[in-house]
């Protein structure tokens, strides 16, 4: 089937999913989770075919992590699905009300996008999270995994597609897309597709940007930071700053480079220097720190490489200004954060840093939509307009205008025989 027909697929199927209720979208979301949950050792048996390919390919262990799909990660997946459905339904919300004149009062109502094109890494978990999230917000979609899941993909697409099809969703609504050919010919489809949200390197995403008219939904680089202030709690900065970089570290908002204040360095280091050890952490230190502890050379570049893997640079600043130039001169605008007891350098640092995500005396990991209760996320936005951080429902959704009226005519104000009240109003949208 060629891509164009494809693209004319989804967009009816986005035409019949807009008109669906919440209750039918549900009710196809959990669908998907009995599927999921009957078909679980085909989806294992599937993915162990990808990770035996991977692993004589010699995939990197970090993205051989996020490659595997076992028995507790459906599981994990499977509570996102119950979980999403018990978010409100996010379509034809009022999000605002104005009475114009008389008998003519005006509403924005949210809708879906339409269809989104989402092209992303090798983790079939984000397959389904993005799945059940444009379902949710009655968005068709076309994936495109890293070729490493290809197995892994296409059942969990064939699982999609029969659960929701038996539980009333229209057909075409989500399509898995396998190879590069398909991709360049999606970004040409304009006049079907209505967002592209593309996760990968920096220069990835500059190239669908540069290859495509669609709008695209940017999320490049997790070039993510923690800065240590003078006055931070020791304990608790080790404890953050080995699970921002621990606890998973294949994600993008593991932690990358650290920034210690040069008064707080000398107590610091050592502890943290074990601390990362005992996990494995490779340190690469700039020449101050390497006055304090033992640790390879920081170079320029590692102050701009995103490793996803058990490798951290660590920087010595003279001030929280230095640390947050550094921050804006060689972050992605991902995740950020300050370790601090002053809430006044604080405020500063979270007003001056320009990332999507800033955060005060907690791990970067926390950057997620799951955790911040949007039901998973399609990604993470760097951009600033429309979406920006952990994309959930919300950055999935548009709107439009609805306005009701009774006859009137805009002669009727034009020459002054009628004049517009614009008075809020508290009403929602309904005929």
């Amino acid at each position: 089937m060629q891509m164009d027909e494809r693209g004319k697929i989804g967009r009816d199927a986005s035409i019949l999913l807009a008109a669906t209720d919440g209750k039918t979208r549900n009710a196809g979301l959990l669908a998907i989770a009995r599927g999921l949950e009957a078909n679980a050792a085909a989806i294992i048996t599937a993915n162990n075919e990808d990770m035996k390919r991977s692993q004589t390919e010699n995939l990197g262990a970090p993205l051989l992590k996020r490659l595997t799909f076992d028995a507790d990660k459906i599981n994990d997946v499977i509570k996102g699905i119950y979980s999403l459905t018990e978010l409100n339904n996010p379509l034809g919300v009022t999000k605002l009300s104005t009475h114009l004149d008389k008998g003519l009062d005006l509403y924005k109502v949210t809708c879906p996008i339409g269809v989104i094109g989402v092209i992303f890494e090798s983790r079939p978990d984000a397959f389904i999270q993005i799945a059940t999230l444009c379902l949710k917000s009655g968005n068709s979609v076309l994936l495109k995994g890293g070729r490493e899941a290809l197995e892994t993909n296409r059942i969990l697409c064939r699982v999609i597609q029969e659960a929701t099809a038996a539980a009333g969703i229209p057909q075409g609504w989500i399509q898995n897309l396998e190879s590069r050919e398909e991709v360049t010919a999606m970004l040409a489809l304009d006049q079907y597709i209505d967002l592209i949200i593309p996760r990968g390197s920096n220069d990835f995403v500059k190239y669908i940007m540069a290859n495509s008219t669609i709008p695209v939904m940017g999320h490049a680089d997790g070039i993510c930071h923690v800065y240590v202030h003078d006055d931070a709690d020791l304990k608790q900065a080790v404890d953050i700053i080995v699970d921002s970089k621990t606890q998973y570290v294949a994600a993008c908002n593991t932690l990358e480079t650290l920034l210690i204040n040069e008064k707080i360095a000398v107590s610091l280091l050592p502890i943290l220097k074990v601390a990362l050890e005992n996990k494995g952490v490779l340190i690469k230190g700039d020449e101050g720190v390497r006055k304090i502890i033992s640790a390879e050379t920081a170079t320029e570049e590692d102050w701009k490489t995103e490793y996803l893997d058990y490798i951290l640079a660590i920087r010595l600043v003279p001030s929280m200004d230095a640390a947050i130039d550094h921050i804006n001169t060689y972050g992605s605008g991902h995740t950020d954060v300050i370790l601090s007891a002053d809430k006044d350098f604080v405020n500063t640092f979270m007003t001056l840093v320009d990332s999507a995500c800033v955060f005060w005396n907690c791990s970067t990991r926390f950057s997620d939509g799951f955790r911040f209760g949007f039901g998973a996320e399609v990604g993470i936005s760097t951009s600033k307009l429309h979406a920006r951080g952990p994309v959930g429902l919300d950055g999935l959704l548009s709107y439009k205008y609805k306005l009701v009226g009774h006859g009137q005519c805009v002669i009727d104000y034009a020459n002054g025989s009628r004049k517009f009240r614009h008075e809020p109003n508290q009403l929602d949208f309904h005929l």
